[in-house]
């Protein structure tokens, strides 16, 4: 079967984001694709991108490295990222990074403590809340659980469960909804779709199409789709034949050891006959010695890849950074 060129690139990759939301002479893109988020929120007039990384307060604190950190002409703080695979303590990792601009914003001597807004953006490209299958749109913030009311309004997360977004070209009745379409099916298209002829999306299009790149941008994409997909592969690989593996393995040595999470998503049910419907839904007993090879091979898979810290590596497996340095 004849397989059709791609024309534009993937915005899930980190060249495509950064080309779509993190350039000076895309700054329109970015300051749109806001306003429609946070449109309760107030307009955003102007952006100014700030250095992605902040440094921690001694040398042994962790650094926060971000995809996109801006700054609005409030001083209001905002965090873009793409989140292209599920983290054990994904939740954690949210806080821990919005709590960077926060604390960054402390002055010494005489300070009241008046703090400007803190907005941190995820898209994701996996589902992380199998609660709601259609409730792909997140807004999070500190609430006052008794009276059902907000407790602070300066802190605030979205998160964009792509995966869930299913509406077709047809469906879509929002400028917003036009957005979400554009990101998550961008590197599928042949052309720009009729119900998509606004400004903004004209130049999208326009500067996503792969034949028009420089040499060094064309280098730098492949590059980026190369780690993009060696990352899917290699964790559909521990999905399939990894994790599934070591349930099968462990079934009769763990069947007695209590309940096991599910390295990527959800709970996996496999006891008496070799059921490993894992990752996605259920419940397992036990086999935690499959569970710890499982864990290992991920993790030397990941490694051998070069493109992870050991932290994240860490994050991503529950193994220790100490554990996986010694691999």
């Amino acid at each position: 079967m004849f397989e059709q060129k791609e024309k534009y690139f993937n915005p899930y990759t980190d060249f495509g984001f950064k080309k779509l939301f993190g350039t000076e002479v895309n700054k329109d893109l970015l300051k749109d694709f806001l306003n429609e988020l946070l449109h309760n929120e107030g307009k955003i007039i102007e952006l100014n991108y700030l250095h992605p990384e902040i440094l921690g307060r001694s040398e042994a604190d962790r650094n926060a490295v971000f995809d996109i950190h801006c700054k609005t002409e409030k001083d209001e703080y905002i965090i873009v990222e793409m989140q292209r695979g599920y983290q054990k303590y994904f939740k954690d990792r949210s806080v821990y990074y919005a709590s960077a601009p926060i604390w960054e914003q402390g002055q010494k001597g005489d300070w009241d403590f008046n703090l400007k807004a803190v907005y941190t953006i995820s898209v994701l490209d996996f589902i992380f809340n199998k609660e709601n299958p259609d409730y792909f749109h997140s807004k999070v913030k500190l609430m006052d659980i008794e009276q059902k009311t907000v407790f602070y309004e300066k802190l605030t997360f979205i998160y964009l469960e792509m995966p869930k977004f299913n509406k077709s070209l047809d469906e879509l009745n929002t400028h917003f909804e036009k957005w979400l379409y554009i990101l998550k099916h961008l590197k599928n298209l042949q052309e720009l779709p009729s119900k998509l002829q606004e400004r903004i999306f004209k130049k999208i299009f326009k500067i996503a199409e792969i034949a028009k790149m420089t040499d060094k941008e064309k280098a730098e994409y492949e590059d980026s789709k190369k780690r993009f997909n060696d990352y899917k592969n290699t964790m559909d690989t521990a999905k399939e034949e990894g994790f599934v593996k070591g349930k099968v393995e462990g079934k009769a040595e763990g069947k007695a050891e209590g309940k096991a999470e599910g390295l990527i998503e959800g709970k996996a049910e496999g006891l008496i006959e070799g059921k490993t419907e894992g990752l996605i839904e259920g419940e397992a007993k036990g086999m935690k010695e499959g569970e710890a090879r499982e864990k290992i091979a991920i993790a030397k898979n990941l490694k051998a890849m070069g493109t992870m810290t050991a932290e994240q590596i860490a994050l991503a497996t529950g193994l220790t950074v100490d554990e996986i340095k010694t691999l």
